[in-house]
């Protein structure tokens, strides 16, 4: 059964084997969280994913896809790439971010890896609620709970986000 942890700070100084990147499609960097790991982890992140880009995702990485490149100068040995969906309130967009959490999963089980840092995925720039965010995450992680993966840590920015997983996390015992 996989262990998950609640951290309240800044996922680029987790030591872990692979964090998880709120990315964008283009995997070339951008703001938030995908601006923090590429700034910290350094070039060697960049250099991987411009070799992805030309390679098998010419187009960029659709939303609910998860890839891996290494971690660069991150306490960690790989960073998995997902592209997290826009909220909307016209559109139930919600199986593509449970997707983002189980791919990366997936990707993080493939690499051997036992211990696995996430953010809030597109509860930041990209206006998903929180409270419903948590939800998804936290109950798409505990199903889709795959070995060799023994912990699944949420890294979160701040106080608001860090008692909206919290909430998550009890009310799904």
């Amino acid at each position: 059964m996989i262990e998950i942890t609640l951290v309240r700070g800044d996922i680029t100084q987790q030591h872990v084997d692979a964090i998880v990147n709120a990315a964008n499609s283009s995997l070339l960097g951008g703001g938030g969280v995908d601006g923090a790991i590429h700034r910290r982890g350094g070039p060697e992140i960049l250099a991987e994913c411009r070799a992805l880009r030309a390679s098998h995702y010419g187009k960029g990485l659709r939303t609910g896809q998860a890839v891996a490149t290494t971690a660069g100068r991150l306490d960690a040995r790989h960073v998995i790439h997902t592209v997290g969906p826009v909220w909307s309130r016209e559109e139930d967009r919600s199986a593509l971010l449970a997707s983002c959490y189980r791919e990366s999963l997936r990707v993080a089980a493939e690499l051997g890896a036992g211990t696995v840092a996430f953010p809030a995925i597109s509860t930041g720039i990209y206006g998903w609620p929180i409270d419903d965010g948590a939800r998804i995450a936290i109950r798409t992680v505990r199903a889709a709970a795959v070995a060799p993966i023994t912990e699944v840590r949420f890294v979160l920015f701040d106080e608001h986000a860090y008692k909206a997983f919290e909430t998550a996390l009890a009310a799904q015992g």
